[in-house]
Formats: structure tokens, C-alpha cells, sequence
């Protein structure tokens, strides 16, 4: 991806969805090429524009997860973020195991939204906090299994900064603890992402909670 992240927002409440363009757009930090406020019209935006990162709006018509499904399953590059008023594990759930790499409370401010949007668009994840820990005992109750072989393989440094993801802390809060770059956290993510057959760092910790209990 070179220069700023293109972004689409759909939302069908014209004020909130202008809003989260103009916090966006004032950043500077990314290119809003389109936005929307259905189902139809995001898949439109995607297929037409093919934007770096999506985002949603969950219970928009036609389905924000719905949306997700198909533009996952044919633009499968293109990173989507969940905005949301839902609190429901269900939910969040289903968002992030069709694809979602972020799932957020709209009640999030403009700069904390930036910063969020930005680390999803360079290969992050991110979900509420007041929703992440009640998703990894969700998703613990249900049964990970199988995690054994996968957490044997991470280095010392992957292990250390996965124990402090299950804590809900983020890549910023673990580079600082550790005295490292953000950007080194980032590449050891990535790669404890792929050691564990994992999308995010939420699906991380629930199989490191769960091998660690």
C-alpha cells in the first residue's frame, strides 16, 4: 500500500457518518474515496473503488455483517471496521469471524477512532475494551482446542508480548513496557498471528488464555 490508506465509510445516519469523515479527513492520516449508507451501496464502493479499509456500520440496511461477507469473499485484501452501537457478544462474534479486523463502540472519539483506523490499515487489529474481555471467556466456553503445538512455537519475545496482549494491552502500551519500537511489535504480531492460524490478536489471546490456564 503506497501513500494514505483509501478509505469508504458506510453508515445510514448521514451526521454520524459525516462526522467520522470529517474526524478521518481532519487526521490527515488517510484519503476517504467514498462513502455510503447501505448494504448495496458498499458493495458498490468496494467493487468500484477498491478502498484499503472499510467501515461498516453493523446494523445499516441490507446488513453491515452481510456487507462484510461478500466483500470479504470477493476482495478478500480489503481490511473492514465494524462501527457499532451493539454490545452484543454475538455480534462481535460474528463480526470477527467473518473477516472483521476491527469491531467498534460508537461511542469512540475522533482522535482514539484515527489512531484505531490507521493500525487496522497497516495490518493491526482492534476490538472495544469493554467488549474484548467478555468475547475471549465467550469464545473460551465454547472451546478452542488444538492450541498446544502452535504456542510451543513462538520465540521467548512472541511469548512475552502474546502474555501481554491477553491482558488487553495495546501494540503502544506493549512497546512501551518492553522498551521497544511500536513497529517492533507490529512484525512480531504478524508473526505470532501466522504461527497460531490466526486473523487478529483477539482470536490470539483466546488460544493463548486457553493453553495458558
Amino acid at each position: 500500500m503506497s501513500g494514505k490508506p483509501r478509505l469508504i465509510v458506510v453508515d445510514d445516519h448521514p451526521l454520524y457518518r459525516d462526522g467520522v469523515v470529517r474526524s478521518l479527513d481532519d487526521s490527515g492520516l488517510f484519503e476517504i474515496v467514498g462513502t455510503g449508507a447501505d448494504c448495496k451501496s458498499a458493495l458498490e464502493l468496494v467493487q468500484e473503488l477498491r478502498p484499503d479499509v472499510a467501515l461498516l456500520d453493523i446494523s445499516m440496511p441490507g446488513g453491515g455483517l452481510t456487507a462484510l461477507g461478500e466483500m470479504r469473499q470477493k476482495h478478500p485484501g480489503i481490511k473492514a471496521i465494524m462501527l457499532t452501537v451493539s454490545e452484543n457478544d454475538a455480534d462481535v462474534l460474528a463480526a470477527l469471524s467473518s473477516g472483521a479486523q476491527g469491531y467498534v463502540l460508537k461511542g469512540v472519539g475522533g482522535r482514539e477512532l484515527a489512531g484505531i483506523v490507521a493500525d487496522v490499515a497497516a495490518g493491526g487489529s482492534y476490538v472495544s475494551p469493554a467488549l474484548a474481555a467478555r468475547v475471549l471467556v465467550a469464545v473460551q466456553e465454547g472451546g478452542t482446542g488444538g492450541a498446544g503445538p502452535d504456542i510451543a512455537s513462538l520465540t521467548k519475545r512472541e511469548e512475552q508480548i502474546l502474555r501481554l496482549v491477553t491482558e488487553g494491552k495495546s501494540n503502544k502500551e506493549i512497546a512501551i513496557a518492553l522498551d521497544l519500537q511500536e513497529k517492533t511489535i507490529k512484525h512480531h504480531m504478524t508473526s505470532v498471528l501466522s504461527k497460531l492460524k490466526v486473523r487478529n490478536r483477539v482470536e490470539a489471546a483466546v488460544l493463548a488464555r486457553d493453553f495458558w490456564a
